[in-house]
């Protein structure tokens, strides 16, 4: 698949690029787990359909240590029983505020609440923020239909 505008070549989305690459380092010096960013990171992709994103953030999870069976059951995060619950809150609200379309009410207070129960107001941030940054990174993906794969871990860092 061919990307359909070249971002690196426009001064408006290189500027733009920059500083939202900026913003995902602020999420990762952040207190919120690595391995937690990376699921809610993934899951979102998934949701999204946004292949390149799903690739980068598999590799970037093996590539800090993540297991294959985690990784490869995060779509079914419900059923399978090698999540935290706090892994499994950060899931859940990953899910409603990616699928925010599909709920006239967006993110449930059970959702936040939940969420509430294990991560602190610095952590909440992060992972509210996280949630944001990454479904800006896949919708812009989608949109010029970034090519899936290639992608090498620490690319962008």
């Amino acid at each position: 698949m061919e990307a359909r505008l070249n971002l690196f070549a426009s001064p408006v989305a290189a500027k733009f690029g920059k500083h939202i690459v900026a913003a995902g380092k602020a999420l990762a010096d952040s207190t919120l787990p690595a391995a937690t960013q990376e699921l809610v990171k993934l899951r979102a992709s998934q949701i999204n359909g946004c292949g390149f994103c799903t690739d980068m953030h598999t590799k970037d999870a093996a590539h800090a240590g993540e297991t294959s069976t985690r990784l490869n059951l995060v779509a079914a995060w419900r059923e399978a029983t090698v999540f935290t619950d706090a892994e499994r809150a950060a899931l859940e609200l990953a899910e409603q505020g990616t699928r925010i379309a599909d709920a006239a009410g967006g993110v449930t207070d059970e959702a936040w609440a939940n969420a509430a129960k294990y991560y602190d107001e610095e952590q909440l941030a992060a992972l509210v923020c996280t949630i944001a940054l990454i479904n800006a990174f896949n919708r812009g993906n989608v949109i010029v239909q970034q090519p899936a794969g290639g992608y090498q871990p620490g690319q962008f860092a």
